[in-house]
């Protein structure tokens, strides 16, 4: 075995079980902790799932409080009414904090600060202007116009009436898109107060009670001592988020287009079509037209049908690339977020996931050694064959070999009927042959 295979199967096994310890290594839980989490940008479905996430560990692991530090300029409406109504059903309570200095909490990120059971902001922080615009920025016009934005008002004025927070501001940030900075927000029942980082949210929130759900009444006790766990997003959440952005999103659908085109117009690229249809379904994610977990499971659908085609379809492995790029994408979009006891085996999959890499990397291999293969047609094919003489060969005659005959030269001597003699060369339909040797 030469040292490139053996190196080769030494990085495939030590991937192999990085992969299963991966799978298998956990942390335990740190219970009454203080959870943090960080919603640094747009609000859409990656972040809503972020901030899903995050909120069902805290409860899982027991958590005492929830402070998620917001910077916001807004996002897409239905993101944000996903994550205002997980942040009322949540059973800890949750602390928003409009943060760093200079950070806002514009338009979608209004509603959700307001959702919070505590509501904080930082220093020279602003909040408001949650009036709604299409995704290019222009206003909604005509009757749609009144509608989204009468919607938005009784939206905002139920979770500012559950909070007791002001809810004529709350209208007047959607109707006219007026905006407060911290100590207006603060005047004006809008936050609760202003506070220059965490550790003062605790010490002012400590031993205070707040209502967690209507009837339901919670007493923070022993904040500033609690661990701190911080749930941060995962390195696919912040490759999903930055790929769900709208401008990003229209560039993706458009070269997916041109991509599909161009295989429409040339078939038999591939590439172009495989990188066509994933652009496509991601494009589509970053746009919120399809919920998450459809995209998920469209992209996985994808990938079967890929990887089918790869068995029929000769493409260098294009096919079967492309198929666990949609599968990985699909998985982690569908399943990520899933109760465990719905979620597949990790274990498994990462096997399933290994043995279709190195299936489908084999095939590729093997492919393009076989087509390094020299050819040979027509008379090429038939040199250093035997053939019969079926005549005399003085030096010309016939020969008969691969069911045919053939005109043919023996290069010294003679031969007589019935003689073998071995093709060497070919001039156009009249084949050289000599005589063996040793027969």
């Amino acid at each position: 075995m030469s040292r490139v295979r053996l190196a080769r199967r030494a990085f495939l096994l030590l991937v192999l079980v990085a992969g299963i310890v991966a799978a298998c290594g956990s942390d335990d839980p740190e219970r009454g902790a203080v959870h943090l989490l960080r919603l640094d940008g747009g609000i859409g479905p990656i972040t809503e799932r972020y901030i899903d996430r995050g909120i069902t560990k805290a409860e899982d692991e027991g958590a005492k409080l929830i402070v998620i530090e917001m910077d916001t300029p807004g996002g897409f409406s239905s993101s944000m009414r996903e994550m205002v109504q997980r942040i009322e059903a949540s059973d800890v309570p949750i602390v928003v904090y409009v943060s760093p200095w200079g950070a806002r909490a514009a338009s979608a990120g209004t509603f959700v600060t307001m959702a919070a059971h505590v509501a904080v902001m930082a220093p020279n922080t602003s909040i408001g202007a949650a009036a709604a615009i299409n995704a290019d920025g222009s206003d909604i016009e005509g009757t749609l116009g009144k509608k989204v934005e009468n919607d938005a008002v009784a939206f905002i004025r139920g979770i500012a009436e559950l909070r007791g927070r002001n809810a004529d501001w709350a209208e007047e940030a959607v109707r006219e898109a007026v905006a407060a900075t911290q100590t207006e927000a603060v005047e004006l029942n809008v936050v609760d107060f202003v506070a220059g980082d965490i550790d003062e949210i605790l010490e002012r929130i400590d031993g205070t009670t707040i209502e967690l759900k209507p009837a339901v009444m919670v007493t923070l006790a022993g904040l500033t001592e609690a661990p701190r766990v911080s749930t941060g997003m995962t390195v696919w959440e912040r490759v999903l988020e930055h790929l769900a952005n709208p401008t990003l999103a229209t560039i993706l659908i458009s070269l997916g287009m041109l991509g599909l085109f161009f295989e429409l117009s040339n078939p038999g690229a591939i590439f172009p079509g495989v990188a066509g249809v994933l652009a496509i379904a991601v494009g589509f994610l970053a746009l919120g037209v399809l919920p998450v977990d459809t995209i998920g499971l469209v992209l996985i659908g994808i990938a079967l049908v890929f990887l089918a085609l790869e068995l029929f379809v000769p493409s260098g492995g294009i096919l079967a690339g492309g198929g666990l790029v949609a599968l990985i994408l699909g998985a982690i979009i569908a399943f990520r977020d899933t109760p465990t006891e719905f979620q597949p085996n990790r274990i498994l999959v990462g096997v399933l996931g290994f043995i279709l890499v190195v299936m489908f990397t084999s095939m590729a291999v093997g492919l393009t050694r076989m087509r390094k293969i020299k050819r040979s047609t027509g008379t090429e094919a038939l040199i250093g064959r035997m053939a019969v003489a079926r005549t005399p060969l003085t030096p010309d005659g016939m020969v008969f070999i691969e069911g045919e005959r053939w005109q043919a030269e023996l290069e010294d001597g003679s031969a007589a009927e019935g003689e073998e003699v071995r093709v060497v060369s070919a001039e156009g339909l009249r084949l050289r042959v000599r005589k063996e040797t040793n027969p």
